[in-house]
Formats: C-alpha cells, structure tokens, sequence
C-alpha cells in the first residue's frame, strides 16, 4: 500500500526479483513512479479497505507492506492485513518513530523514516536467509541477523542456542538491543543476531528456520 517513492521502488524491487506484486494507492497518477516495465497489478483505492484489499488479491498474499505516507493509514492497513487476512508477513512504515514500540507490541513490525531501507522493508517481508552484520578479518567468523520460525516463540533462547549449537550474540526488541540471560524467552517480534563460524551458518539457518523438534 502507497506508490510513493518509497512504495514504487519496493514494489519494482520485488517484482525484479521474480515476485507477483500488486500496488494499491489513492491517486491512479501515483503509478506512473512504477514504470512502463512494471509487470504487478496496481489497483486504485484506500489499502484499508477490505474491498481494495481483496481487489488486490489479498487472500493469497504471502506479504503485505504498508509505506503511505500516513501512519495511521499504514498501521490500520497492516492490522487488517494481519487480523482480517492473516497475511503472514507484515511491516508498516512509520513516520514517528515514538509510536514504533507501541505497534510492535500489537505484532507488526515497523520501520521508522530515519532509518528506513528499501532493503530493511523486504527483510521483513520475505525474511529468507540470514543477513551478515559483521565478519571478521579472516572471514571465518559472522555476526548475522538470523530468521526464526514463529513456533519457537516461547522458547529459551538458551533452548535455540543448545539445539541450533550456536551462540545468540543479541537480539533486537521492539527496537532495543538486548543481551539475552539463561532464562530470557523469545518473543514475537524478536529479531536474533547469532554469532558462529561462517561455515555454520547455513546449517544454523535451516535449524532455526524450521519448527522445534517435539520434546
């Protein structure tokens, strides 16, 4: 939802990827920032609204991104995208970056403007594969932003840490850092940086990537 330029260079940037897209925006004029090679659908109306929405196959969307450019716009659309539809990944836009923690706690991520990438949005709606944040010299050793299953909420983060056999550096939530104790739980949202070797971390995202085994 929104073709702005932060919405028509998501949108591009998906549909080069190989993703079907569909753009939903108020103004029809508004997507003339797509480009004549845009191939995704673009559907004229408010993204909040449950026709709209459907208009713009909602039901079968594996991801949603609200970046108008209203907050309450955006956080309204991402609600109902993820309370109406169940839309499995959702991430808002949010200009005031003091009413982040607020709608991070309602279970939908949000990037505030100051630090907002197009790269940071697409993370959190189609978060395969880790992303490294710092390798040392020698490359053999990463910190890298790790994804986790959504049924590990709940879990020890010393539980991920013996079954993945790996070591959670931090973790980010609700916008803070957070170095993890013995007994701190994952919780929705969390995001986790995991410190291992470089050759584990392909083995470390496929553990933590699937459910938990059955205890």
């Amino acid at each position: 939802m929104g073709c702005g330029r932060v919405g028509a260079t998501l949108a591009r940037n998906l549909s080069d990827a190989g993703h079907d897209v569909a753009v939903i925006d108020m103004e029809e004029t508004a997507f003339r920032r797509l480009g004549s090679s845009f191939e995704g659908r673009t559907v004229t109306g408010m993204g909040f609204d449950r026709g709209v929405l459907l208009s713009a196959g909602i039901r079968e969307a594996y991801a949603f991104a609200a970046v108008s450019s209203g907050d309450n716009s955006n956080i309204l659309a991402a609600r109902v995208a993820r309370e109406t539809f169940n839309v499995e990944h959702v991430a808002a836009r949010i200009y005031d970056p003091r009413r982040a923690a607020v709608y991070q706690r309602l279970g939908i991520p949000t990037v505030a403007t100051v630090r907002w990438t197009a790269d940071q949005i697409i993370r959190r709606l189609l978060p395969q594969g880790s992303m490294s944040e710092f390798t040392d010299p020698s490359g053999k050793v990463v910190l890298a932003e790790v994804p986790v299953n959504s049924a590990w909420v709940g879990r020890r983060l010393s539980d991920l840490e013996h079954l993945a056999d790996t070591r959670i550096g931090y973790l980010t939530r609700l916008g803070d850092g957070l170095l993890p104790r013995t007994d701190t739980v994952l919780q929705d949202g969390d995001v986790l940086h995991v410190l291992c070797g470089s050759d584990d971390l392909g083995r470390i995202e496929r553990t933590l990537g699937a459910a938990p085994p059955h205890d």
